[in-house]
C-alpha cells in the first residue's frame, strides 16, 4: 500500500511540474518569472488571461480526458477479463462520436450540452453491440478486439457518409475528429466533471465487485456477487467518461489500452488503489501527448490523437503478439 501511495503521489506530482511547463509554451511563449507572476495575479495582464482562460484550464481538461479513458478502459478489461478491451476497441468512441456528428450535421440548433447525453447512448449502444457479438465479452481477446474494430469501422463510414452530405460545415469538424485540447475553457472543464467523476468514483465504490470478477464469472457468483447487475453497472460507468470526454476532445485513441495495461505491469494492488493509478497515470499521459501536440511542429498545433496513436499502437502490436493474450488469458 505504501509503494501504491507513492507512486500515485509522484505521478501527480510530475502532472503537476507537465501542467505548469504547459503554461510556458504556446503561440505566447512565457518565461517562467512571468508564469508565476501570471499564476499568481489571475487575469491581471496579458499573460494572466492567456494562462488563466487558456492554458490553465485546457491543462486540466487534458488530465480530466486522460484519466477518464484509462479508467473506462480498465473498467472494461475488468468486466471482460480481456486486455484488448478499450473505448475505442470496442465501438464506444465510434458509437459516441456517430451520434455527436449525426446531431451537428442535422440538428445544428440543438445545443451542445446534450452532445454528452446523446453521446453516452451511442457509445453504450456500440459496446453493447461488440459484446453481443464477442459472446458477452467472453471470447477471446482477438475475437472481442476484432468484433471492436468490425464494429467501429461500420460507424466510421456511417460517420464519413454524414459528413459528406453536411457540405459546409464539415471542415469545422474534421479536426475534432482527430482529437484536441485547443481553446478549451473552464466551462468544457466543468462540462466534462460530472460524467468523469461519476465514472471514476463509482468505479471505486464498485472495487469489491470488480475484485471478485476478476476470480472468474462461476467463483463471483458463488460468493454471492449479482454479476448481471454489476456488469451492468460497471458497464455504465465505464461508459460515461467516454460520454464526458469526446464532445470536448474528439476521439482519444490507445489512452484507455495503454495505460491499464501499463498499470496492471506495475502490479500496484487491488481494484481501489489499481483505479488510482490509472487515474494518475492517464492523466499524465495525456498532459505528456497535449504539451507535445503544441510544441513538435510550433506555431502549428498536431491533433492529440495523432500522437496518443503513435504510442498506443506498438502497445495494441506487443499484445497482440503475445502468445498467452492469443489463447485468451487476461492479465
Amino acid at each position: 500500500m505504501k509503494r501504491a501511495t507513492l507512486l500515485v503521489g509522484g505521478m501527480l506530482l510530475v502532472s503537476i511540474v507537465i501542467g505548469f511547463l504547459g503554461l510556458l509554451v504556446g503561440a505566447k511563449p512565457m518565461t517562467l518569472d512571468a508564469a508565476l507572476r501570471a499564476v499568481a495575479a489571475p487575469n491581471v495582464g496579458t499573460d494572466g488571461i492567456i494562462v488563466w482562460t487558456l492554458r490553465f484550464p485546457r491543462s486540466i481538461a487534458a488530465f480530466l480526458v486522460g484519466s477518464g479513458l484509462a479508467v473506462s478502459g480498465y473498467l472494461l478489461q475488468s468486466i471482460t477479463r480481456n486486455p484488448l478491451a478499450a473505448p475505442d476497441l470496442t465501438g464506444a468512441t465510434a458509437g459516441a462520436v456517430v451520434v455527436i456528428v449525426s446531431c451537428f450535421v442535422f440538428l445544428p440548433s440543438l445545443s451542445s450540452v446534450y452532445y454528452a447525453p446523446i453521446g453516452f447512448v451511442g457509445a453504450l449502444s456500440a459496446s453493447a453491440l461488440t459484446f453481443w457479438v464477442s459472446r458477452g465479452g467472453t471470447a477471446s481477446p482477438l475475437h472481442l478486439a476484432l468484433g471492436g474494430v468490425t464494429i467501429s469501422l461500420f460507424l466510421a463510414g456511417i460517420t464519413t457518409y454524414v459528413l459528406l452530405l453536411g457540405g459546409p460545415q464539415s471542415p469545422s469538424v474534421m479536426f475534432w475528429l482527430s482529437g484536441g485540447l485547443q481553446g478549451r475553457s473552464w466551462n468544457h472543464v466543468l462540462f466534462m466533471l460530472p460524467w468523469i467523476g461519476i465514472g471514476i468514483g463509482g468505479a471505486l465504490v464498485c472495487s469489491r465487485a470488480i475484485q471478485l470478477l476478476a476470480l472468474g464469472d462461476e467463483v463471483a457468483a458463488g460468493m454471492g456477487l449479482r454479476l448481471g447487475f454489476f456488469k451492468a453497472a460497471l458497464l455504465v460507468l465505464a461508459i460515461l467518461p467516454v460520454a464526458g470526454a469526446t464532445p470536448i476532445a474528439g476521439p482519444i485513441a490507445f489512452i484507455g489500452l495503454a495505460v491499464p495495461h501499463v498499470v496492471r505491469l506495475l502490479r500496484v494492488g487491488g481494484p481501489a488503489v489499481t483505479i488510482a493509478v490509472n487515474v494518475a497515470l492517464g492523466g499524465m499521459v495525456l498532459l505528456i501527448a497535449d504539451i507535445l501536440a503544441r510544441t513538435i511542429a510550433a506555431p502549428r498545433e498536431l491533433p492529440i490523437g495523432i500522437l496518443t496513436a503513435i504510442i498506443g499502437g506498438p502497445v495494441f502490436i506487443y499484445l497482440a503478439q503475445r502468445r498467452s493474450f492469443l489463447a485468451g488469458e487476461a492479465r
